[in-house]
């Protein structure tokens, strides 16, 4: 049904950057490219006659919503680019459409209103980013191009291996805008990383070649470092410059090595730290856990307001990236950073009890089985940092059989022009 194009009229936002529309049939579009309430005409991308429901673009707009403004990237639309889903959107309807799919995930998935979860339905802007509608936040600080066969540099369009050529991507941080990347050829290549430190000026390329294929000269605008993406084992290795940058947050410096993660908008990592001390109210002498702690942002947080008294278990599966966490949280003397998975570590670790816990999972969830083990540990709160509201609604319903309970919610917009949103959830036993 690829090409089939029916009127519509669009429903209510779904998790994922799309809109819910049926057919004539009866059968379920996910559109993209509209907004709850318009009217339009929706090709067909994905499905055939008996698919449980078919994707599509909106194609033309009959009846435009008064949330609708026109795209300010000039790469936006249907069959182009796939890294922004709402650039048609007001940046308060983006918001207030993303706080409807984290209430629609929460009763669908846990059975929580948001009163029940502690949630004032709100989704907060990160500083900075409160602009009028038509201006674009440069927030990203970690841009991966594809690269075509022509060696352009660009985005894939969505659901597509398919290159977008770019010669500027606005959601992009001045500090990768100006390496210029999008501005060179780069032969042989299948992507290139582009990261701009926040808090210092290290700025690095992570380049993944084709097979067989030569690395080119990197010579950009600015000074830079670069890796290479091993193809035998996907291992990252330094070409030239630091293997790592510097990442200022909290106020200290972290170092984060071959191209590993950190939140990618400068201002996340001290937003969500700021929410989760505040949700946490770290006592001294108090232990806790940091769970898929990274380069050990909350770890560190939570070991100077712990105080010499206390004592933090940070616990990290990248073996650079416990590294790195190692050496950024070195002189603090009651810090352990130990590496592997999560629900294997903390067996191992013997630990029977702690005050309190971080945990940061991947965009999958953290699962039945690593909650039991932390709803165990009898924690007097529980931070959970959640970048998807699926996986983090299934995981409360987890808490809730476990015996934990959602005390506060609160989303944040660290994801400007897309579907994605980050959520701090602070739980407590249920009494």
């Amino acid at each position: 049904m690829v090409g089939q194009e029916y009127e519509v009229e669009v429903g209510p936002v779904a998790h994922g950057g799309h809109c819910i529309a049926r057919n004539d049939a009866g059968q379920v579009l996910f559109v993209r490219h509209t907004l709850p309430g318009e009217r339009v005409v929706a090709r067909v991308t994905e499905g055939t006659a008996g698919s449980r429901f078919l994707r599509a673009d909106a194609v033309e707009i009959l009846d435009a919503s008064k949330d609708r403004v026109e795209a300010p990237c000039p790469f936006a639309g249907p069959g182009r680019c796939g890294g922004c889903d709402w650039q048609h959107a007001k940046p308060g309807a983006q918001r207030r459409m993303k706080g409807e799919v984290i209430a629609e995930q929460l009763q669908r998935l846990a059975g929580l209103t948001p009163e029940q979860a502690g949630w004032d339905g709100t989704v907060v802007p990160a500083e900075g980013d409160k602009l009028p509608a038509g201006e674009v936040p440069a927030w990203r600080t970690r841009v991966q191009y594809a690269v075509d066969a022509e060696g352009r540099a660009g985005l894939r369009r969505h659901r597509s291996h398919e290159v977008e050529p770019v010669d500027r991507c606005l959601i992009a941080a001045p500090g990768v805008t100006e390496l210029g990347i999008e501005q060179r050829d780069w032969p042989g290549m299948a992507s290139i990383e582009a990261i701009a430190a926040t808090g210092s000026a290290d700025r690095q390329v992570v380049l993944t070649p084709r097979p067989g294929a030569r690395l080119p000269l990197v010579e950009l605008d600015r000074p830079v470092s670069v890796l290479r993406v091993h193809e035998r084992d996907g291992s990252v290795h330094r070409v030239h410059g630091r293997p790592f940058v510097r990442e200022r947050a909290d106020d200290r410096t972290h170092r984060v090595g071959n191209g590993g993660f950190w939140q990618v908008h400068p201002k996340a990592a001290d937003t969500l730290v700021t929410a989760v001390m505040q949700g946490l109210l770290p006592r001294k002498g108090d232990t806790a856990l940091d769970l898929y702690c990274g380069a050990g942002l909350f770890t560190g947080a939570l070991a100077d307001r712990v105080g010499d008294k206390g004592a933090v278990l940070g616990v990290e599966l990248g073996k650079r990236a416990a590294e790195d966490a190692r050496h950024n949280l070195q002189h603090f003397d009651r810090v352990r950073i130990e590496q592997g998975k999560v629900e294997q570590v903390l067996p191992r670790t013997r630990i029977t009890e702690a005050d309190l816990v971080v945990l940061d999972p991947p965009r999958a969830g953290a699962g039945r089985q690593t909650i039991t083990q932390l709803a165990a540990l009898n924690a007097r709160r529980i931070a959970y940092v959640a970048c998807d509201p699926a996986a983090l609604a299934r995981d409360l319903a987890y808490f809730r059989e476990a015996g934990y309970r959602p005390r506060t919610l609160r989303a944040f917009d660290l994801f400007p022009m897309t579907h994605h949103v980050e959520c701090v959830a602070i739980l407590e036993p249920v009494k």
